[in-house]
C-alpha cells in the first residue's frame, strides 16, 4: 500500500473534522438543554447567596459570643464592678475594639450608658431604655443584635450588640453593648468571590437601604423608586427565584435569602446568557448521534495524527540535540512519508558538510597554531632579554615598549597553547598528571603570575583559602585554569575593582576554589553557552574583550580530568567555581589511575 504523503494525510483530518462538525451541528438540537442549565444557573446562585448569608450570620454570632463572654467578667458576682474598673477592662479589648469598631459601651440596668472606649459627645448618661432591642434584651437575658437602626448621637447606621451582665443569683446588672458602624466597617465579608458578571446585593427591608452599597461619610443609599430597577422589584416580590428582565432588556436569573435577625434580604443575579451559553457551546455534542459519531472521529483523528507526526517529533528531538550539542555525530533516520525522507536527507547532508568544516577548521587552527609557537617562542624569548638587560639597560620609553610588546606576545602565546590544548581535547590526547597539592600555594602563586596583568588594569588581586586545604590534582593544568579564570576576572572587572580567590571545603572530600569579581556578569541568554567552545558572550570584530572563546571550554574539560566540576552563579558580581577532590578523600586509586 502507498503511504500517504503528509498533506494527503492533514487533508484527510482537516476533511473528515469539517464533515462530522457540520452533521452533529445539523443535528443537535440544543435548545430543549436551555432549561436545564437554568436550573443549575438558579442553583448556583442559591448557593452563593446562601453561603454570603451564612457568612453573614457567622460574623454576628462571633461577636455575640466575644461579648458574651467580656460581659461575664464585668461583675464580682454580686454587683457590677467599679466604674474605674470597668473603664480599665474596656481599655484592654484589642479583639473587641477590633471586631466592634463603632466603639464599646456598658450600661446600668436602667440601660443608661455609663462606660465606653471611644469618646461620643452626648453619649454617656444617656439612656436607651426606649430602644427595642434594649427592652428585648432585657427581658430575655440571652445577646442580641438589632436590625440596622440610626445611631442617636451619630445620625450613621449601626449595628447595635447587647450582651447581659448577671450576677451570680442570675440579678441583671447591667448590659455590655457594642456597635458597628455600617459605613465604615460592614460585615460583609469582602473576600467572598462572586463570578464574573454576577450581581450581589444586599437590601435592608426595614429601613429601605441598600447596605452593600454604604460609603463612609455619605448618607445610606435608599432603595430606588418602584419601577426603577426590575430586579430589586422582582427580590422584594417575595419570589425566591426567578427570571427578570431590566429597562435595557436584559434577563437575568435571580435568587435571594432573608437573613431574619437583621431583616437583610440578599440578592444574587446572573445573566440568562450564562444559562444559554453552555448549552449552545458544550452539551450540543453530546446528542444520540455525537456518542455514535465521536468515538470512530476521535480514534481516527488520533491514528492519522499520530502517524503524521510521530518522525516529526522525533526529528525536531534529534535537531533540537544536534543544535545544542555541537560534538553531535547523530543522523536523521530516512524513513516514512516522501517528504520526512527528504528532509532528513537534507539534514543528514547538512551535518556532514558541518563536520567536514570542523574537521578542516581544527586542522587548519592546529597547522597555523603549530607554525607560529615556535617564532613567538623565539620572539618573547628575546624580548625577556631585552627586558632583563642582557642587551645592556634600555631608555625608559624602548623599555616601556619592550615590556608592551613582551605583554601581548605572552597574551598571543596563551591564545595559541589554548588552541592546541583544545586541538588535544577534541583527539582525545589531553592528559593530567595528578599530584598532592598545597592550595594556598597554588593560589599565591597564580595571583602572583597574574599581578602585572592587575596592575595594568587598575584591578586589585586578593587570594586566601580556608585552612591548610590540599587537594588532588595537576599542578600544572590547575595553573591553567586558575590563569584562565583570573584573567577573565581582571578584564571584566570595573577600574578600581576587587579581584579575589578563594577556597573553602563545599562538602565532605570536596574544596572548591572560586573566583570572584566585581563586573557585570554573563548575560542570562548566554548561560547556556558558557562553556561551550568557540563561545563569547560578546560577538563580532569590535568586542571589548580579546580571546579566542576556548578558555572555559578547556578549563570544563580539564576540571572533568580532575575528577572535579566546574559551574558559574552571580551575586553582586560573577562567581566562576572549581571543585576538586581533596587530599585526605582521595585514597590511592586516584594516583594509580592518573
Amino acid at each position: 500500500m502507498r503511504t500517504l504523503s503528509l498533506n494527503a494525510r492533514i487533508v484527510l483530518i482537516a476533511s473528515s473534522s469539517i464533515v462530522f462538525s457540520v452533521a452533529l451541528i445539523l443535528f443537535i438540537a440544543y435548545d430543549r438543554l436551555v432549561r436545564d442549565f437554568e436550573q443549575v444557573l438558579t442553583e448556583r446562585q442559591a448557593l452563593q447567596t446562601s453561603a454570603v448569608a451564612s457568612r453573614v450570620n457567622e460574623e454576628l454570632t462571633t461577636r455575640l459570643n466575644a461579648l458574651g463572654a467580656f460581659a461575664s467578667v464585668l461583675t464580682d458576682g454580686n454587683d457590677l464592678l467599679p466604674l474605674q474598673h470597668l473603664k480599665t477592662l474596656l481599655g484592654r479589648q484589642p479583639t473587641l475594639e477590633r471586631l466592634f469598631g463603632g466603639g464599646l459601651l456598658i450600661f446600668d440596668d436602667r440601660s443608661i450608658a455609663i462606660a465606653e472606649n471611644t469618646f461620643v459627645p452626648n453619649r454617656l448618661g444617656t439612656s436607651y431604655a426606649d430602644r427595642p432591642h434594649f427592652k428585648r434584651a432585657m427581658q430575655s437575658r440571652t445577646p442580641i443584635v438589632s436590625r440596622p437602626i440610626i445611631g442617636r448621637t451619630t445620625g450613621l447606621p449601626l449595628l447595635s450588640f447587647l450582651a447581659p451582665i448577671e450576677s451570680d443569683h442570675g440579678d441583671l446588672l447591667g448590659l455590655a453593648g457594642g456597635t458597628i458602624n455600617l459605613a465604615e466597617a460592614g460585615i460583609i465579608p469582602e473576600e467572598l468571590k462572586i463570578d464574573e458578571g454576577t450581581i450581589l446585593k444586599v437590601l435592608d427591608t426595614s429601613n429601605f437601604i441598600q447596605v452593600d452599597a454604604l460609603r463612609k461619610d455619605q448618607p445610606a443609599p435608599d432603595l430606588p423608586a418602584p419601577g426603577e430597577d426590575p430586579l430589586i422589584d422582582a427580590a422584594l416580590s417575595g419570589i425566591p427565584f426567578g427570571v427578570v428582565k431590566d429597562l435595557a432588556g436584559q434577563r437575568w436569573v435571580y435568587t435571594t435569602q432573608h437573613l431574619d435577625r437583621l431583616g437583610w434580604l440578599f440578592l444574587s443575579a446572573a445573566p440568562y446568557e450564562k444559562a444559554i451559553q453552555p448549552a449552545r457551546a458544550s452539551f450540543r455534542s453530546f446528542l444520540w448521534l455525537s456518542v455514535v459519531a465521536m468515538l470512530p472521529l476521535l480514534l481516527l483523528t488520533y491514528t492519522v495524527s499520530r502517524a503524521a507526526t510521530r518522525q516529526l517529533g522525533a526529528m525536531s528531538r534529534k535537531i533540537n540535540k544536534m543544535a545544542t550539542d555541537v560534538s553531535s555525530t547523530q543522523r536523521l533516520t530516512t524513513q516514512g512519508p516522501a517528504e520526512t525522507r527528504n528532509l532528513a536527507k537534507a539534514f543528514n547532508t547538512l551535518m556532514e558538510q558541518r563536520e567536514a568544516l570542523d574537521i578542516l577548521k581544527n586542522q587548519f587552527v592546529s597547522n597555523v597554531s603549530h607554525e607560529l609557537r615556535t617564532p613567538l617562542t623565539s620572539i618573547n624569548g628575546s624580548l625577556k632579554l631585552l627586558q632583563s638587560g642582557s642587551a645592556g639597560e634600555l631608555p625608559p620609553k624602548a623599555s616601556a615598549m619592550v615590556e608592551l610588546a613582551l605583554r601581548n606576545g605572552q597574551q598571543l602565546q596563551s591564545l595559541i597553547t589554548d588552541l592546541l590544548d583544545f586541538d588535544k581535547a577534541v583527539a582525545g590526547k589531553l592528559s593530567v598528571q595528578m599530584r598532592d597539592i598545597e592550595l594556598i600555594d597554588a593560589i599565591e602563586a597564580a595571583c602572583a603570575g597574574n599581578q602585572p596583568m592587575a596592575r595594568h588594569y587598575s584591578v586589585e588581586l586578593v587570594g586566601k583559602s580556608g585552612g591548610e586545604l590540599r587537594v588532588v590534582a595537576d599542578p600544572a593544568r590547575l595553573r591553567q585554569v586558575l590563569d584562565n579564570l583570573i584573567s577573565n576576572a581582571i578584564k571584566h572587572s570595573p577600574k578600581g575593582g576587587i579581584v579575589s580567590i578563594e577556597a573553602h571545603s563545599s562538602a565532605p572530600g570536596v574544596v572548591r576554589i572560586t573566583v570572584s569579581d566585581q563586573g557585570d556578569g554573563v548575560p542570562e541568554h548566554f548561560l547556556p553557552q558558557l562553556f561551550q567552545r568557540f563561545s563569547q558572550a560578546e560577538a563580532g570584530s569590535n568586542r571589548a574583550k580579546a580571546g579566542t572563546g576556548l578558555g572555559l571550554a578547556i578549563c570544563k574539560e580539564l576540571a572533568r580530568l580532575m575528577s572535579g566540576e566546574m559551574g558559574y552563579h552571580f551575586k553582586d558580581g560573577a562567581h566562576f567555581w572549581l571543585e576538586l577532590p581533596e587530599t585526605n578523600h582521595q585514597g590511592e586509586e586516584h594516583y594509580e589511575n592518573a
